[in-house]
């Protein structure tokens, strides 16, 4: 009973003091601070062509809603092997997810360009911003692609120009 007691009045002396505090500070102290709501534009440059950042966005939101749905499903009260089943699709797709940002990463670095890449079951489908279109180069991101797999995938490699 003595703790709680304590414990109050803690609390009630840290509000007395931040309300002494608030009512002694100067007006003119108040006044110099900075209004946000101001009408200054703010510039910013965006590095990537906007139709990736859009297919990243409509992806992680579609895996969003499925993450959400199959979390409320092993929150549920289901069956043991329905919430595995879940668990297991979850790990899934946080293992798709990995993939394909790890896919994106290596093409950045080995051929230099901006890509999208979606994994759906064996398909795998790569949006690559370039000027240059042509087969050999492609073939490089398919061979890419491909390297992280044991097993044959359908490979679809689209370019846009920047």
């Amino acid at each position: 009973m003595k703790k709680r007691h304590l414990w109050y009045f803690t609390l009630l002396s840290i509000i007395f003091v931040l309300c002494i505090y608030y009512v002694t500070i100067p007006n003119d102290l108040l006044a110099t601070i900075p209004d946000n709501d101001s009408d200054s534009e703010v510039v910013s440059t965006i590095k990537e062509a906007n139709s990736l950042v859009a297919l990243r966005v409509n992806l992680q939101e579609e895996r969003q809603e499925q993450m959400e749905v199959l979390q409320k499903e092993m929150t549920s009260n289901k069956s043991n092997q329905e919430k595995n089943n879940a668990y297991e699709k979850l790990k899934y797709l946080n293992e798709v997810q990995s993939r394909e940002e790890d896919s994106e990463l290596k093409i950045k670095d080995k051929l230099g360009l901006d890509c999208f890449v979606k994994i759906e079951n064996n398909n795998i489908n790569c949006v690559c911003i370039s000027d240059n279109h042509n087969e050999s180069l492609a073939n490089q991101v398919m061979r890419l692609l491909q390297e992280n797999y044991d097993y044959r995938q359908n490979i679809t490699v689209k370019f846009q120009k920047s």
